[in-house]
């Protein structure tokens, strides 16, 4: 699309010029756009907690006893298949000492499934899939051998979704949102410049978007650092220019934009939000509540006071820390979320929020600018610009 407007380097002032910003990426049919006035406070869906045992992560397991399955695509020992309205899983049960069918234990719900066989007296777990990619219809699973393999047919809850894998992982997830999202970008908000790029950048990797740092944009545009710019100009000239970019990237798609965090960022003011309604949009807030039920609580006093721009978020992820180095855990957070939230809110007016809690120190990162140069270019145009 045409060049959009970007403030140019400092001084800001009513005579500054406004240059101009191309980013030129592959356009696609957008998804429907937001909806205003809704009630986020009645959306509040289950959410996720991240917690650590021994050093490593543990499952992530939400209120309805779902969790992040732990189970890597290089490992699967069975055989899946996705027939539209069914999918079916095979495993292979031959070198077992099955005598009959009352030795097979088919047991699931909605998001679960745990296939357990009594061979040589003793009760073996086959699999233990939970959550699975999607919903079921319990009541419709079909079970049966087919020579040395155990078949179970699962029908499915939306037809329409295609399930890349039986299990909700970060490899099923990457895959499978694609047919969801339709190309439409995301959009990191919160109060942490570097916990917003880190996440976008492993949510951009993974799905194949462009991943793209508003303070990188800002940064080498102004040809100094943010915080300079603050120092001379203050945090709201900052933010000024922040919404003109914003105002540039609603026009893309397929990209995830990490935005500037704190009083100097966009997403902070209410009226900077009309751009970022052109996509999904995603807050990750640090908290300090002591366990999921005060964090979920936090997150409902927040939305129903309204005065923090943040709550106008599509999807909320409470963190109770911050580990670079689990970057990609929150990222397949969101991933879920989104999933979750696209799958239950056809017009996309939901809010949907997510507790993730796991204790680490907060560590700075760098910009990665020398990755955006390959995807951006920048075309300069003097143009007039009033300012009051």
């Amino acid at each position: 699309m045409a060049a959009a407007l970007l403030y140019p380097p400092l001084p800001l002032s009513a005579q500054s010029r406004l240059k101009t910003l191309e980013i030129p990426l592959r356009k696609v049919p957008l998804l429907n756009p937001r909806l205003f006035g809704f009630d986020r406070t009645i959306l509040l869906s289950s959410s996720l907690i991240l917690s650590k045992r021994n050093g490593a992560l543990e499952r992530v397991r939400s209120v309805s006893g779902g969790h992040l399955s732990e189970i890597p695509v290089e490992s699967r020992n069975y055989e899946f298949s996705d027939g539209n309205a069914e999918v079916e899983l095979r495993l292979d049960i031959g070198k077992l000492d099955i005598m009959n069918s009352r030795d097979i234990f088919v047991d699931m719900d909605e998001t679960s499934l745990l296939v357990r066989v009594k061979a040589s007296g003793t009760l073996i777990t086959l699999i233990e899939a939970n959550p699975l990619f999607d919903k079921i219809k319990p009541s419709e699973t079909i079970w049966y051998i087919d020579e040395d393999q155990l078949v179970v047919n699962l029908k499915k809850h939306e037809i329409d979704l295609r399930w890349p894998d039986l299990v909700e992982s970060w490899e099923s997830l990457r895959t499978g949102i694609q047919q969801l999202l339709k190309g439409t970008s995301i959009y990191i908000v919160g109060d942490s410049t570097d916990i917003n790029e880190r996440v976008a950048n492993e949510l951009a990797t993974g799905i194949g978007y462009v991943p793209l740092h508003t303070s990188d944009l800002l940064e080498s545009y102004a040809q100094q650092s943010i915080d300079s710019w603050i120092v001379s100009e203050g945090a709201d000239s900052v933010a000024e220019a922040e919404g003109v970019v914003l105002q540039s990237l609603s026009s893309h798609v397929r990209s995830v934009v990490a935005t500037l965090g704190g009083q100097h960022g966009a997403a902070r003011r209410h009226d900077k939000w009309q751009y970022l309604y052109s996509g999904f949009t995603v807050w990750l807030s640090i908290s300090e509540a002591a366990g999921e039920a005060a964090a979920k609580e936090e997150a409902r006093r927040h939305i129903q006071d309204g005065s923090m721009a943040y709550t106008n978020a599509e999807i909320v992820l409470k963190l109770g820390g911050w580990d670079p180095n689990q970057a990609q855990v929150v990222a397949q957070a969101c991933l879920s979320a989104l999933k979750q939230l696209t799958l239950s809110d056809k017009q996309l007016t939901g809010m949907f929020i997510s507790i993730l809690s796991f204790v680490s120190k907060m560590f700075k990162l760098q910009s990665i600018w020398d990755l955006l140069q390959k995807q951006i270019s920048i075309l300069c145009k003097p143009l007039c610009l009033s300012t009051v």
